[in-house]
């Protein structure tokens, strides 16, 4: 999934409300910049997104240190 939006330096995550984002809000979000990224049919509770988001980031950039 990150690998479809490409290699970055920094990330900004937006954590959807309760039954997810507006067709509207994902079009101005990408409008300014954003890459939406999905996680499929998963739906995760607001309360553990933003965590699985940083996990997802330091996999992706070889920071978990699991070597």
């Amino acid at each position: 999934m990150l690998r479809q939006a490409g290699p970055q330096e920094k990330i900004v995550g937006m954590v959807g409300p309760e039954g997810g984002f507006s067709r509207e809000e994902v079009v101005q979000a990408m409008e300014v910049g954003f890459v939406p990224i999905s996680l499929g049919r998963r739906i995760l509770r607001a309360e553990t997104a933003a965590m699985v988001l940083v996990t997802l980031c330091l996999y992706e950039w070889g920071d978990l240190g699991l070597d």
